[in-house]
């Protein structure tokens, strides 16, 4: 046999268990040199610079054809 919960768990105590269950907003900050929204202390992924110096060379989408 299975075990079965002895007494209902009311909808409040459930929900305050859940109370930090919640997803939150990614922090991000604005990149100083192409000022879009970034991750911190990572590379930007669109500029491809980090605290001001080139980290890496990112490739223009339409410069592929």
């Amino acid at each position: 046999m299975t075990p079965h919960p002895k007494q209902k768990i009311s909808k409040g105590r459930r929900d305050r268990r859940r109370a930090h269950d919640a997803l939150r907003h990614p922090h991000l900050v604005t990149c100083p040199t192409c000022k879009n929204k970034r991750p911190p202390h990572q590379v930007c992924p669109y500029c491809g610079t980090y605290r001001g110096r080139v980290v890496i060379e990112i490739e223009e989408e339409g410069a592929a054809e």
